[in-house]
């Protein structure tokens, strides 16, 4: 167990070590010359030059940002156009915010594309930003800056930014000695020390003096940190004093007296239980119990507040800082007698071929299940898969002794750190632990792995954990086509081709999707390519008509059967198109042709009667004038209609609804004259209402009048006028 306790410090009644995770692979990186922005979970390291410690030289050279995995592989760069650069954070999503002088942030992400800016207000643009400070809130990432007035402004969310103006101090008119974002209670706070003098600031415009429980008399707090859950604080002061104590000033856990007044470089939480300072050379660890473990450092570090520790970035290593978990440090601990220790002894002596084995095993019988559970906990906790493999080795001899344990902690720990040690590795580089993980989720995880384009190994991970193809596989071959489809240098072709082989049917994929992301590029042909793979027409349709291509949307949309995307297209072209192009257009598709007509049936007649008169279909047209006739009220527009009507039944060579209509029209005229005559209504009544109505009331003559007319046969209007009588 000795290399396993080797690198452990004792800190009070706990231990805590530093491990190497990585060997960077970064070459000729000065951090002294840089200003270095880490990401928290493991997340990448964005550097640029401090201008404040450059050479002056001729001529004008564009400074670089350069990004970097938490492994030291460089990810991309970003030659710098803009503006001065204040400072450099990273977004919750991992996005790279680039806050300038003139309160413009720009936001590029990891491979160094420019996503979108936004600005932190007019005074910011005018009085120019001094200082900024990039915190977690509980809307998500947000940002604080201060301008040469002194005055701050804040963000609680870069996403959506709504810029806020904190209380005014009053009578701060030197830059405070310094100034932190507690974020707590879902609203962020601002405290702000001049000198020995703390104020606490929110954004409704009110401020309060603070009073930190310090023993000694205190000229200036120097330097602030707030933990990585916003619950605790750190203040240092001119004197060398440091003050350890909760966020809200009301508890003093302890000072200590680091006997350097000289302000540290960087002050950090190590998870929750010790605060780290970093002067020139040394790392000074204090806990809470006024313990103290002190590194000596050979270059400048950077250091990066984590939920469970410290990373710790040089000009050659990255190191993790943290507390020995109590799990482990019961079963590796020297000399100690837990039953996740005694286990892990015998699994020891059992490959060994040792009977000390049995001895152990007996010793635990009865707390068996704990010791198994020790040992598979302590596993998670560990970072070399030599000394997982050691541990999960005697949790399962431990468990053969055990008729009735769950397997599934166990399982469930084995995939956790296979996929851990795969992001862990060195080409990946984050380097997550367990506690970091089970905050961050699997999925966020995965969305990570998609966000740095590591597809293959994405989608090796949700087939282990067997996740549903469509919040798992599915959804990263969606973002990776969507990547396929920006690689302008490759034919298009080629780039369909291989999206298709490579997504087939899979489930839950939308084709349509792809191509609209093509479509964005400016790429048209490979998103009509891509949109040909698409099974679903609705789909297809509305994009096609964004990229213009009408007749293609409307071909495929009557291929479709959907009378509703059909109609879609028809109305679209006809807002877009002038007349005749738009009836050449649909003239070319029956279907689409018949449904406009049966929409101009009911919506629009003199459309209607425009297509037949185009089309030469007088039967229609004569048809439509019929029916449109017996739609008007007035008489004089009814005789109209049914006048036109005759006339295209005979150009239509239907002699006999020809002949009707004139009847029509002779008996609207004779019905009329009754009307004036006998003022009585007529109108609207059949020949054979006519002649009975007239009979029925002893007008005979009129009947027979109306008879002749109508040459009525002889047979017919006796029989007619006996069933009246």
């Amino acid at each position: 167990m000795a290399h396993v306790t080797g690198d452990w410090n004792p800190l009070g009644q706990v231990f805590y070590r530093k491990q190497e995770i990585y060997t960077l692979g970064w070459r000729d990186i000065d951090l002294d010359k840089f200003v270095v922005a880490a990401a928290p979970y493991g997340g990448p390291v964005a550097l640029i030059r401090d201008e404040t410690k450059l050479v002056r030289v001729q001529g004008s050279i564009r400074p670089v940002i350069y990004i970097y995995t938490s492994s030291g592989r460089e990810i991309s760069s970003i030659r710098w156009n803009s503006g001065h650069v204040i400072h450099l954070g990273w977004s919750c999503s991992e996005e790279l915010l680039c806050v300038q002088e003139d309160g413009s942030v720009l936001v590029y992400d990891i491979f160094g594309q420019f996503k979108r800016t936004f600005s932190m207000g007019t005074e910011a643009k005018e009085m120019k930003v001094r200082d900024c400070r990039i915190f977690n809130s509980h809307q998500g990432t947000g940002l604080a800056v201060m301008t040469s007035s002194y005055r701050i402004f804040m963000v609680n969310n870069v996403d959506e930014p709504r810029i806020r103006r904190m209380a005014d101090v009053p009578g701060l008119d030197a830059p405070p000695s310094s100034w932190v974002v507690i974020s707590q209670d879902r609203q962020s706070r601002v405290l702000l020390a001049r000198e020995n003098d703390l104020y606490l600031l929110d954004h409704g415009g009110q401020y309060s003096r603070q009073l930190a429980p310090v023993s000694q008399q205190v000229e200036a707090y120097t330097e602030m940190a707030v933990s990585f859950n916003n619950k605790y604080l750190a203040l240092f002061t001119n004197t060398g004093l440091l003050w350890i104590g909760s966020s809200d000033l009301e508890r003093a856990y302890c000072e200590f007296d680091t006997k350097c007044p000289q302000r540290p470089k960087q002050l950090a939480w190590c998870g929750t239980g010790a605060i780290v300072g970093y002067w020139e050379n040394i790392l000074l660890m204090v806990g809470p119990g006024k313990d103290y473990v002190k590194y000596n450092v050979d270059s400048t570090v950077h250091l990066v507040p984590e939920l469970d520790g410290l990373r710790i970035l040089s000009n050659y290593s990255h190191e993790f800082l943290h507390k020995v978990p109590s799990v482990v440090e019961c079963v590796f601990k020297i000399g100690s007698i837990e039953p996740g220790a005694m286990l892990y002894e015998a699994s020891r002596e059992f490959q060994n071929g040792s009977p000390k084995a049995d001895e152990y095993i007996r010793m635990i019988q009865d707390r068996l299940t704990v010791a198994v559970d020790q040992c598979i906990q302590a596993a998670g906790c560990e970072h070399e898969p030599t000394t997982q493999r050691m541990l999960l080795r005697a949790a399962s001899f431990g468990k053969c002794f055990l008729s009735d344990m769950n397997p599934e902690p166990f399982v469930r720990m084995c995939r956790t750190l296979r996929v851990l040690n795969s992001v862990r590795d060195f080409t990946i580089g984050i380097p997550l632990s367990c506690a970091q993980l089970e905050q961050l989720s699997m999925p966020v995880l995965i969305d990570r792995l998609v966000l740095r384009r590591q597809y293959p190994l994405a989608i090796r991970v949700c087939q282990y954990l067997k996740m549903p193809e469509a919040e798992g596989v599915s959804r990263i071959l969606a973002h990776w086509a969507c990547y396929k489809v920006q690689q302008t240098h490759v034919d298009d072709e080629l780039i369909a081709r291989s999206i298709n082989e490579k997504l087939r049917d899979t489930p839950g994929i939308s084709y349509s999707e792809i191509a609209a992301k093509a479509a964005e590029c400016g790429r048209t042909e490979l998103a009509i390519r891509l949109l040909e793979y698409e099974p679903k027409s609705a789909e297809q349709v509305p994009l096609l008509m964004k990229m213009g291509r009408d007749q293609l949307a409307l071909a495929k949309a009557v291929d479709s059967g959907d009378t509703d995307l059909v109609y879609t297209v028809v109305m679209h072209l006809k807002e877009k198109l002038t007349l005749g192009d738009f009836l050449m257009t649909i003239r070319n598709l029956p279907t689409a042709q018949s449904l406009y007509l049966q929409y101009c049936k009911e919506q629009n007649r003199e459309m209607l009667q425009d297509l037949y008169y185009q089309e030469d279909n007088f039967q229609e047209s004569a048809n439509c004038r019929v029916m449109d006739s017996y739609n008007e009220t007035r008489m004089d527009e009814r005789l109209r209609n049914l006048q036109q009507a005759q006339e295209a039944y005979t150009k239509a060579r239907n002699e006999f609804a020809a002949k009707v209509t004139e009847e029509q029209v002779r008996l609207l005229k004779y019905q009329m004259r009754l009307e004036e005559e006998l003022k009585r209504p007529y109108l609207d009544l059949s020949l054979h209402d006519t002649i009975s109505q007239l009979t029925t009331e002893g007008n005979h003559k009129l009947a027979e009048q109306l008879r002749k007319e109508f040459k009525v046969p002889d047979k017919r209007f006796w029989w007619l006028k006996i069933l009246t009588l």
